[in-house]
């Protein structure tokens, strides 16, 4: 079992909803790294934050393409389907959000140490659990924004629990999907074989507007970096994790 950086308060569980979305999605990128709310009409609600990952192809023993002009009959023969190598297991990606209140409050929602957050009372941010095995529904944040004049900045982060760095392993994306308009999509595809954690995007509201900017900044550290970054000003500490069944 290994432990990283975390901080120790419980969380209260709260139910709550996910907004609706259109089937188109807007990427985020480094040209065009923002993107404005409240000017598509989707500053109220709940806003869900999903992040999902999958290994790379050479990393969970994907057969390797061979040209059909040199083995034509290849195409008519089936692959052997390959199991997955123990990688897909080691990779523990996590999604956390630390967040700033317009009282000053300073805080971080995430897996580690049970910071859970709550939706319906400050700090307005909503884990909705841990996957540790990079499942289909992946890990999701909620952020209710019908409270959004108490928001001042939301940086939504990834971090990796296990003992190995691999964000050059994994196909990893952020996707926000808000009360209205198109979802919103953050590709982590950068090589960065050592990094241990990802600044993705940050929700900041400027003179009241709900502003979504691309960050997408990787750091070799852990969430102390992050807050180093970005300011924050929090105290980090060790956390762990208990070893999870299947």
């Amino acid at each position: 079992m290994s432990f990283w950086e975390g901080l120790w308060r419980s969380g209260r569980s709260t139910p709550f909803d996910s907004g609706s979305a259109s089937t188109n999605a807007i990427e985020l990128t480094k040209r065009n790294h923002t993107i404005s709310l409240t000017k598509q009409g989707a500053a109220t609600g709940n806003l869900r934050v999903n992040l999902s990952w999958r290994m790379r192809t050479s990393d969970i023993g994907g057969p390797q393409r061979e040209s059909l002009l040199r083995h034509p009959f290849k195409a008519f023969k089936p692959e052997v389907v390959q199991a997955h190598t123990q990688s897909m297991v080691n990779v523990d990606l996590d999604l956390g959000c630390m967040y700033e209140l317009a009282d000053g409050t300073k805080g971080v929602v995430q897996p580690l140490g049970g910071f859970l957050g709550e939706l319906n009372g400050a700090p307005y941010v909503k884990l909705s659990g841990d996957d540790r095995f990079g499942s289909g529904s992946g890990e999701t944040i909620f952020v209710n924004l019908d409270h959004r004049e108490e928001i001042k900045r939301l940086l939504v982060f990834v971090y990796i629990y296990d003992q190995t760095p691999a964000f050059d392993r994994t196909h990893a994306i952020v996707t926000l999907y808000p009360s209205n308009g198109p979802r919103i999509e953050i590709g982590l595809d950068e090589r960065h074989s050592q990094a241990r954690s990802c600044a993705v995007v940050m929700i900041e509201n400027v003179k009241n507007e709900l502003v979504v900017r691309r960050e997408v900044k990787f750091v070799y550290g852990f969430q102390a970096e992050l807050d180093r970054l970005y300011g924050w000003g929090l105290t980090w500490g060790r956390g762990y994790k208990a070893k999870a069944g299947r």
